[in-house]
Order: structure tokens, then sequence, then C-alpha cells
């Protein structure tokens, strides 16, 4: 099972956590992915964060949603609802998404039932995050998949994410990807 950090930076001043003190924390658990998620500072300040970020961690640095910045990482995360936002048709969003970013960066997509992977399946992208496994504080509003979560997971033609509320002890069949934010301090 290879670590996939999660680094939110609302997560992280909620418990008066610097970002560098997160970047070591997951260097500290040998983390592959880093993922930097801000849903509320401007483009500048994450901007001065993710070179932070590249200055001090080696791995793989996913921003999320933010694909304007993919010139500071290796790819980009999104949801559904940024999928759809971009085209109603979900293989056009991403050929549009490829057109903005490169063909060498990575995507990964949010997805949480049968339907949604099924639909991933057919997408020209490298991973999906799959869950909530458990209730969060981050997404309060998420579905929680529990034990289903690798049921699940089996479906994806793609490595899987198990994310929301995943704990490092945690273990599943089917996932490549243990998702942790705010758990890894």
């Amino acid at each position: 099972m290879q670590l996939y950090a999660l680094c939110d930076r609302d997560a992280l001043r909620s418990r008066e956590v610097t970002l560098d003190q997160f970047i070591q924390k997951a260097k500290e658990h040998n983390a592959q992915i880093l993922q930097y998620r801000n849903k509320n500072d401007d483009i500048a300040v994450i901007k001065k964060d993710l070179i932070l970020v590249r200055q001090q961690y080696d791995g793989f640095l996913i921003i999320n949603d933010h694909y304007e910045l993919i010139a500071f990482c290796d790819g980009v995360h999104i949801g559904q609802e940024d999928l759809y936002a971009i085209d109603s048709d979900p293989k056009r969003a991403i050929e549009i998404l490829k057109t903005a970013i490169g063909n060498d960066k990575i995507i990964g997509l949010s997805t949480h039932n049968k339907t949604e992977i099924e639909i991933a399946n057919t997408l020209d992208i490298n991973y999906i995050g799959l869950g909530a496994y458990r209730t969060t504080a981050t997404k309060s509003d998420a579905q929680v998949l529990g034990e289903s979560l690798d049921k699940l997971a089996s479906y994806s033609k793609h490595p899987v994410g198990a994310i929301g509320g995943v704990k490092i002890d945690d273990t599943f069949q089917y996932v490549t990807y243990h998702v942790i934010g705010a758990g890894l301090l």
C-alpha cells in the first residue's frame, strides 16, 4: 500500500500546523504522492505554497482543482463537479483538461459510487479517488462507503486511492493508495 498525503490548507490552519511540518510528516511516512488542496486562498498564495512544497518534497505533487498552476506540479486532481464544469461530456472534459495541462501530467478524479467508477473507466486518467471511507471533517456531506469501498474499488481499471477518513493501518485488497491528510499529524 502506498501513501498519498493530502495537504488540505484549511485543515492545517485549524490544527495550527505549518506547511513545513506537514511536508516533514509526509516525508517521515514515505508518502509517494502529495496533493495540495486550498479552497480559500488566492492564486498567489497557492503558487507560493507550491514552490515551498517543491523545494522540500521530491515525490509527485498533485494540485487539487487549480490546473492553471500545473507548471508547478506533476498533475491535477479534480472532483465530479469540476469534471462536468469543464464539459457535460466526461470524455470531452478530460480531452480539454489534457489540452490545458499537457499529456505528460497525471490526472486523478474523485469517485463515490459504481456508476462514477464505470464512467471513469472510459476516461484517459491515471487514478481515481474513491470514498469517503469514513466520516471526515473536510467533507462533512460525503457519503460514507465503509467496508463497501474495497469491493467498489475492484470495479476500477485505474489505481484507486481510498479517500475520506482513511488511517495508515487500514487494509484493503483493491486499493493502491491510502489518501491521508490530517491523520498524518
